[in-house]
């Protein structure tokens, strides 16, 4: 484990720990609260307000007549971008308090989250601004003497349940959009990092967003998650977890009220690389696809293909890099890896790693718990791994690569798209028509060429498959908290 020697300061206020309900700070109607700890020590940091499902219907109702009839429906749109604007000028300006107070949640390195998390949210927050007041319609010629257009409309009240693994991005990816289309909102952070999300409550509130727009539940998935799911009075639901925890809701959402559903799930993404690509580059470019955030990524390149001719050139100098990756302290400005996210995912992806030996896969980097205390794993690194082998199928969401052999397109093309899972892939060649063959040819929802992980608040994302349903980001994102209506006029002859 890295040293701790040269270790920001890790000390960051925790403000709120209630829930926000029509822009008020209260206790759960049970008086339950849950602690959130801090994955590098496994200690409490704070006890937070437990809501459930009376707490969701209390939300609820305050959303519906924000919606209904508070100022919110009959406001400019552009004084909704407004508020937007400031809400992502509020961020930027706590920006170092909010990076301390992820990474002290979350486990990730506060130099990453500062680097990365903070800059993606903000842009996400005006990107979405700029989009408030062009949300527009079409005029439609139709037969015969009538008038025809189109309305974008809000969807009305949104349940929005988010992942623990970017807490201040998903709730950017999920506000951004539901509020610039003027819905309002309930949202659930992930019972295992709260922090953030309830301190950006605070900054919503100071921004000016009128009372009931935005509510903040934090709490369990079996409890608040499947009341929002549920809820008859909650017009759409936008998820990102699991797709166990996705057919959950889609089942809730048909068996309630017929609600509008978006799911950002799972995936098992091929990272493919031919021998005649630029190695080195993808090298490191496949290490930071599965090792970012510790791995801890829907669309990490899990299933590493490289070619025959280049398959032990690369599986030796990719062992190299992972033994290299610095483990430790996520205030520690020499840690590139913190720790999992809880005690659930440490086991979880320790299981993966013996199942990986088990069925016959060489392990050539880590496999081992790193330090004694909070949940910090070693860097893994599998080789010869199988198709059917179960770290090769199965969404590990930790810091374990597989790597397995190919012979050429066709093949790989195939074995990639043999899974239930579509969210993203990746090509590394210097050969644009082979590059733009399995661009085309893989069934997933982001194709990177030459890269991985690169996000923009333009680009849409989402999944094919069991990987999703719907798009976030972009004028795509937006799409999906509207309703288009269609009106027709009669015209005097």
């Amino acid at each position: 484990m890295a040293t701790t020697t040269a270790a920001l300061d890790s000390k960051v206020a925790v403000r709120a720990t209630k829930l926000l309900i029509n822009n008020q700070w209260v206790d759960s109607v049970s008086g339950k609260t849950f602690p959130t700890v801090n994955p590098a020590t496994g200690d409490e940091i704070v006890r937070v307000a437990e809501a459930d499902s009376a707490d969701v219907d209390k939300a609820v109702h305050a959303a519906r007549a924000a919606f209904e009839k508070g100022p919110w429906r009959k406001m400019a749109a552009a004084e909704r971008g407004n508020l937007l604007h400031k809400l992502a000028d509020l961020i930027e300006k706590h920006a170092d308090e909010l990076a301390r107070l992820e990474s002290l949640d979350n486990g990730k390195p506060y130099h990453v989250a500062k680097a990365a998390d903070l800059p993606l949210t903000i842009a996400c927050y005006r990107y979405y601004a700029g989009w408030a007041d062009k949300i527009q319609g079409k005029t439609i010629p139709i037969q015969g003497d009538y008038f025809c257009y189109t309305r974008h409309e809000p969807v009305g009240v949104v349940g929005q349940i988010i992942p623990w693994n970017f807490p201040l991005l998903m709730q950017a990816w999920k506000l951004g959009p539901a509020l610039a289309a003027g819905n309002t909102v309930v949202l659930k952070p992930a019972e295992q990092t709260p922090l953030t999300a309830l301190r950006v409550g605070e900054l919503l509130l100071e921004a000016g967003f009128p009372a009931g727009v935005v509510n903040i539940l934090p709490g369990y998935g079996p409890t608040a998650g499947a009341a929002i799911a549920w809820h008859h009075g909650i017009d759409k639901v936008a998820f990102t977890g699991s797709t166990e925890v996705g057919h959950l809701i889609m089942e809730a959402a048909a068996k309630s009220n017929l609600k509008r559903v978006t799911l950002e799930l799972g995936g098992k993404s091929p990272n493919i690389v031919f021998a005649d690509a630029d190695l080195d580059a993808a090298i490191e470019g496949a290490h930071f696809a599965l090792f970012f955030n510790q791995g801890q990524c829907c669309c990490a390149g899990s299933r590493l293909f490289v070619e025959a001719k280049a398959y032990d050139e690369f599986v030796e100098k990719s062992v190299a890099r992972a033994k290299q990756r610095k483990v430790g302290d996520p205030f520690d400005a020499a840690s590139e890896q913190g720790p999992q996210v809880d005690d659930v995912q440490f086991e979880k992806v320790m299981s993966y790693i013996e199942a990986g030996k088990k069925d016959g896969a060489s392990l050539l980097a880590g496999g081992n718990r790193v330090g004694n205390k909070g949940f910090f794993i070693e860097p893994t690194v599998f080789a010869d791994v199988k198709d059917g082998m179960k770290i090769a199928q199965e969404e590990i969401f930790g810091p374990v690569m597989s790597i397995l052999k190919f012979k050429d397109i066709e093949e790989v093309v195939e074995r990639s798209n043999r899974t239930d899972y579509g969210l993203a892939a990746a090509v590394w060649t210097r050969d644009i028509g082979k590059a733009y063959s399995v661009a085309n040819s893989v069934r997933a929802g982001t194709v990177w060429v030459n890269c991985y992980d690169v996000f923009d608040a333009a680009a849409p994302f989402g999944g094919f498959k069991q990987s999703g349903i719907g798009r976030e980001l972009g004028e795509y994102g937006l799409q999906q908290y509207t309703e288009v209506k269609t009106v027709t006029v009669k015209l005097p002859n």
